[in-house]
């Protein structure tokens, strides 16, 4: 299958070359680039709510951290960071919903695993040196490929054709030990059709919490051929990284509050009794990306996008675990003289080895008041998930890597849509979207507890999406729009409800957009309607991943408001704010051994006050100061409203300098950036777990509900120096 497919990106890319439409038109090799995402993103005038983020704004704060810390002040925005400092695993909530329903693309292709339906930003390292601009859409948005936004989507276009040759050299430094090294070159158009770009890269850093070391390594290559009409692109990035495991959070409130660094991953008990870490209890991953992109415009009505995609990944994460019993791993007793012995300290690793094939394809036909899109995607995942002993104390009958379990997850996905926007007049813009979607799903084999895991399940969903804009004039439009979401269960869905459902949302947004010279203003009331949304149930899994479950009716209904105000030449103001209320319309729990119906509760990870404000002095021309703000009110980390599962509100600071000294030698400038996050020093908690158990032991007459939780300290006062050298 491997082979077909790499034959198939060949051919197609030896026929896209010599098929040239030879008509000219103005094209720019800019307007071909963003193609790539035309069909997943909207315009600026969209009945759809969204934010742009261009490369210059990404780079100003590029110093090594992962791309959730970069968006962090983007409006409802909430990011977090397992080791502490954002690099390494992190995440990204938007409106309160979890990561596992936000929506990634690629330059179009779907990059959520399509088993979790997550998406780790770590196997991508230091991907936003390769990103030429992002959207983020709020809501369901607009109809995209892979699987369903259920909070927000994130469509990423990659670098774009470079007209003249250049080349950077990056390299920056700070707090806990972090030091970022990327080397970047274009060779600009040669011969009026052809460039190769490409990026190098390594971070490093040790984390804030004990031991959270992350080394990352990436490359991005891109060989390009443009002509007016006509644009192919063969690009092959690839990110491999090795983390310490840092997912188990705090649960000692004491340390939280005295050693708050505390890093309870790998600690084991030696036969001394003297606390120890196993010094390789890490995440190891590799993922490899390979895509083709051919874009063809044949006169000023019609053009056409064609992609496909192949993703190899795999790795493991290793275990150091005490007094496991050996039956748990197929193994039999082990007889020394007249003991047995049925249990051993042992090393373990999981693995995950999966391909990923996409096909994207799409025209675009616009003429007049019309433009319309018609597209389809279609992805194949197959993904081995097995378990291997690769030391025991014990060994018993094992031999070395023994897989003592060993299972396959198989995933189709194949969605169809038409869009159409029609100006009706100078005031009025409609807009359509219909999307349909077909996914099926099979497991064989066993899981990680040896149990015989078989799904196999088929979903058919319709997604139909309206809006409309009224332009009041150049500076004033008012939006309204309603899209309705299905979405299918991941694969810890399943393992953990056999029962579990799709959930669905149907979504309604209404906004006004409003833009001067000095001034402009977005503001948009949405209300989110839920049945049987999957929301986080605030506990995790044995590998740090978080647990979710249907909450049959639930809603979001929030204000969003983010605006620039421009006071004068050095001095300008970015401010968002979000208000929303979260809420599961009715929550049955057991507490205490009895079922309780708690009522309207508050929705887990869903705080009703998120706010940023960005104070932006342009001291020259060529210098620029950032004094960034964050306030995130408390939240709920489970849905019973349990005073022990809320995380306190918290507010933080950052500081960022830009200078770009302008040479006349072998630089064309050099630019000196630096950032020091959390300028006050506040000890804050941006993510958790909370968890309940019965204790059904202590009082053989009574059932106590025990509550626990567990905490991701953030760094304090750090920073982050660097400098590019641009050529």
């Amino acid at each position: 299958m491997k082979n077909v497919f790499k034959l198939l990106l060949f051919f197609t890319l030896s026929v896209s070359v010599v098929a040239q439409e030879k008509q000219q038109d103005s094209t720019k090799v800019e307007t071909l680039d963003e193609v790539l995402v035309k069909a997943v993103r909207v315009s600026a005038t969209s009945p759809i709510t969204h934010s742009n983020v261009t490369k210059k704004e990404l780079s100003k704060r590029n110093l090594g951290q992962d791309i959730p810390m970069l968006l962090n002040f983007l409006p409802s925005v909430v990011s977090s960071s397992d080791a502490g400092a954002g690099i390494g695993y992190t995440s990204i909530r938007v409106r309160g919903v979890s990561a596992q329903s936000t929506n990634i693309t690629l330059n179009g292709i779907p990059y959520n695993d399509a088993e979790s339906l997550g998406t780790f930003w770590v196997n991508l390292g230091d991907m936003a040196s390769s990103v030429e601009s992002l959207q983020l859409q709020r809501g369901v948005g607009t109809s995209t490929n892979g699987s369903g936004a259920f909070g927000a989507s994130i469509n990423v276009l990659t670098d774009a054709v470079s007209q003249n040759a250049n080349g950077e050299i990056s390299n920056s430094f700070g707090s806990y030990n972090t030091r970022k090294h990327t080397l970047k070159f274009s060779t600009g158009v040669l011969n009026n059709h052809f460039e190769f770009a490409g990026r190098l890269s390594q971070i490093h850093s040790d984390g804030y919490i004990d031991r959270a070391e992350s080394n990352l390594k990436s490359y991005f290559l891109q060989a390009s051929y443009v002509d007016e009409n006509t644009l192919v692109k063969a690009i092959t990035f690839s990110g491999k990284e090795v983390t310490y495991q840092s997912w188990n959070g705090l649960e000692d409130l004491d340390k939280l509050e005295n050693d708050r660094t505390y890093n309870t991953a790998g600690e084991y008990t030696d036969e001394n009794g003297v606390t120890r870490f196993y010094d390789n209890e890490v995440d190891n991953y590799q993922q490899d990306h390979y895509q083709l992109h051919w874009n063809q415009r044949y006169n000023s009505n019609w053009s056409t996008n064609l992609g496909l995609n192949y993703t190899y990944g795999r790795g493991y994460f290793e275990q150091y675990k005490e007094d496991q019993d050996l039956v748990d791993y197929g193994f039999d007793a082990v007889e020394i003289g007249n003991e047995t012995i049925s249990e051993t300290d042992l090393i373990r690793r999981r693995w995950l080895d999966n391909d990923y094939y996409v096909v994207n394809a799409s025209v675009n036909y616009k003429k007049n008041k019309l433009n319309t899109i018609f597209g389809m995607s279609y992805s194949h995942y197959s993904g081995d998930h097995f378990g291997e002993v690769i030391w025991a104390q014990y060994a018993s009958n094992s031999d070395i890597r023994d897989r003592y379990y060993d299972g396959n997850g198989t995933k189709n996905d194949f969605s169809s849509f038409a869009k159409a926007t029609y100006r009706l007049n100078d005031n009025i813009s409609l807009y359509a979207d219909l999307q349909s979607r077909k996914v099926t799903y099979k497991t064989t084999g066993t899981n990680s507890d040896r149990l015989n895991f078989k799904v196999d399940k088929q979903f058919n969903f319709f997604n139909p999406k309206a809006g409309i804009t009224y332009q009041f004039n150049a500076k004033n439009n008012l939006y309204f729009s309603y899209a309705r979401a299905n979405r299918e269960p991941n694969r810890d869905d399943f393992e953990n409800n056999a029962n579990v459902k799709p959930e669905q949302l149907n979504d309604f947004e209404l906004g006004w957009r409003y833009r001067s010279n000095t001034f402009s203003l977005n503001a948009n009331a949405y209300y989110m309607l839920y049945n049987e949304q999957l929301i986080l149930t605030g506990q995790l899994d044995d590998v740090g991943s978080p647990l979710r479950d249907n909450s049959g009716k639930s809603y979001r209904l929030g204000l969003e408001l983010d605006g620039i105000v421009k006071v004068n030449d050095k001095f300008s103001i970015q401010q968002n704010l979000t208000l929303s209320s979260n809420k599961n319309k009715e929550t049955i729990a057991s507490i205490d051994g009895e079922l309780q119906n708690l009522g309207k509760t508050n929705i887990s990870f869903s705080p009703e006050l998120i706010a940023a404000n960005i104070l932006v002095f342009q001291a020259t021309q060529n210098l620029q100061f950032s004094f960034l703000s964050k306030y995130v009110g408390e939240q709920f980390m489970g849905n019973t409203d349990a005073e022990f599962s809320k995380l306190d509100s918290y507010f933080v600071n950052d500081l960022s300098m830009n200078y770009e000294i302008e040479t006349q030698s072998i630089f064309k400038s050099i630019v000196i950036s630096g950032l020091v996050n959390n300028v006050f020093g506040k000890k804050y908690v941006s993510n958790g777990y909370y968890y309940t158990y019965d204790d059904d032991w202590s009082d053989p007459v009574d059932v106590t509900t025990i509550e626990g939780a567990g905490y991701y300290p953030q760094a304090t006062t750090n920073f982050l120096i660097g400098a590019t050298l641009k050529f």
